[in-house]
């Protein structure tokens, strides 16, 4: 594993990456942009997966293109969306975020042709809403690659980039995204096996926490070991929303209204 200096750096994402952004990722696995989005824009995206969530609220919406809706309680015990998938398909605002040119900027660090913004494949657009409540459902994400996925459909692991807009201040002593820098390096038995799938949720020797602030960017790659870490505070102030979107190459296999619930996801139930 690669080891990386303290404090690591925070960029700024424009319309390419520079060389020093390239050689971090490809040495680390992450980059972590500040300010890619200003407070405005954050409270726009916000009041935007708020109208989706009444709206699958009202509709008693359980799945999205073969992927279960995941839901919770709130911290005044009202009923939550605690993980969307293809959001965007709701939200025009939520699908012009994503038409941002600098999403685009990402596609080298794939080293692959092809580059797409994956709004249709995989899961679409996420947004995690973690909330340290009596009732939630989702207050953590165990230790996990985005990767396995392709091994357990038999399929060559293909270029991907998990990128995260953050649309809450996430500091380490409130929890938030861990990640193993390095690891998108590792053998393959690394990769099935270092960690316990979602089960294990323990802190690492080797993490580093990702600090972010409102309208922060991250972008790993999908091969690397990462969790999301409970919040040791309870109730608002535990609140963190996230939205991911993945960014791909390779053959283009977008999900539909029919399409199965893959299998990984049947266990989405377990993740607290």
């Amino acid at each position: 594993m690669a080891s990386l200096p303290l404090p690591y750096p925070r960029f700024t994402l424009g319309s390419a990456l520079t060389t020093e952004q390239l050689d971090f990722f490809r040495r680390y696995g992450f980059l972590h942009f500040r300010a890619f989005a200003g407070f405005e824009q954050v409270q726009v995206l916000l009041r935007a997966t708020e109208a989706v969530q009444q709206q699958w609220l009202a509709e008693g919406v359980q799945k999205v293109n073969g992927v279960p809706i995941k839901y919770g309680k709130d911290v005044d015990g009202s009923p939550l969306v605690q993980r969307f998938a293809f959001a965007s398909h709701y939200s025009p605002v939520l699908a012009e975020f994503l038409q941002d040119a600098r999403f685009r900027a990402l596609f080298p660090l794939l080293e692959a042709p092809g580059g797409r913004v994956g709004i249709n494949e995989k899961d679409g657009l996420v947004i995690n809403h973690y909330v340290n409540v009596p009732g939630s459902e989702f207050s953590q994400m165990g230790w996990h690659t985005d990767s396995l996925r392709d091994v357990f459909y038999g399929k060559r692991i293909g270029p991907m980039l998990n990128v995260g807009f953050h649309l809450d201040g996430t500091p380490a002593t409130n929890g938030g995204l861990r990640l193993i820098p390095g690891t998108h390096h590792q053998p393959l038995r690394e990769m099935l096996f270092r960690k316990k799938y979602y089960k294990d949720v323990s802190a690492d020797d080797h993490e580093i926490a990702v600090e972010t602030e409102p309208g922060d960017l991250t972008v790993h790659d999908g091969r690397m070991w990462h969790r999301v870490a409970q919040s040791p505070l309870v109730g608002e102030a535990s609140r963190r929303r996230v939205m991911y979107v993945p960014i791909l190459a390779g053959k283009y296999q977008p999900k539909h209204e029919n399409s199965p619930t893959p299998f990984y996801l049947r266990f989405l139930h377990l993740v607290k």
